[in-house]
């Protein structure tokens, strides 16, 4: 179930969702990070065994996002992919021709290393560094820019909770400083750091059930 929280952001309407994306609603834009697709494939031709179940489901997911919202645009903060060409590749063409309406734009991340030829005959805009859609500057990489306001993935970030007996809760989060936003990782087939960012930021965690400040 998609649960969402709202914030004003740069005198915008920014969506949180429990589902690790964020809506644009102006601008009727989803905005997501570090899907990772052809991680679980890589993994297998390692000798792991990864199904690709789980690309599929993260892309269910972003699938019910896209209609929830009426998103007409997808815009990526880097590494859409993970690895070069290999099966999962192909579940993920599978699904954008199912969407040719969809406009889907990449900040190319240090995992991005995909053929250019493949994004123009998947109709993928790719921007090499950064993008700018006022007031927000999209970069891959956390970064603190003078005058900008930046959304960025990349560290996956997270919050640990801790509970009686020593036990503890980690669940992923978005984070939000006064001049940065910080978007979890969209894969579910990821790991969390919990430890990176500095006290400047407050954090949105969030279950499959509940989305709240922390």
């Amino acid at each position: 179930m998609i649960k969402t929280l709202e914030k004003n952001i740069q005198n915008e309407k920014l969506i949180f969702t429990n589902q690790k994306a964020v809506f644009w609603e102006s601008q009727k834009i989803m905005i997501i990070s570090d899907l990772h697709v052809g991680k679980s494939a890589h993994f297998r031709k390692s000798g792991i065994a990864v199904t690709s179940q789980i690309l599929l489901d993260d892309l269910e997911v972003l699938e019910n996002l896209i209609s929830f919202f009426g998103a007409e645009s997808l815009l990526i903060v880097g590494d859409l992919f993970h690895a070069g060409h290999n099966s999962d590749l192909e579940i993920f063409c599978d699904w954008r021709n199912r969407f040719p309406d969809l406009k889907i734009t990449l900040i190319k991340g240090n995992h991005d290393r995909i053929p250019k030829k493949f994004y123009e005959d998947y109709c993928i805009g790719i921007v090499e560094d950064t993008l700018e859609i006022g007031p927000f500057t999209f970069v891959h990489e956390p970064q603190h820019m003078e005058n900008r306001f930046t959304v960025s993935g990349h560290i996956h970030p997270g919050v640990v909770f801790q509970g009686k007996a020593r036990q503890a809760v980690r669940l992923p989060c978005f984070a939000v400083s006064e001049k940065q936003l910080i978007l979890p990782a969209f894969s579910k087939f990821t790991g969390l750091d919990t430890k990176t960012l500095n006290q400047n930021f407050k954090k949105i965690a969030f279950t499959k059930g509940i989305i709240f400040d922390y």
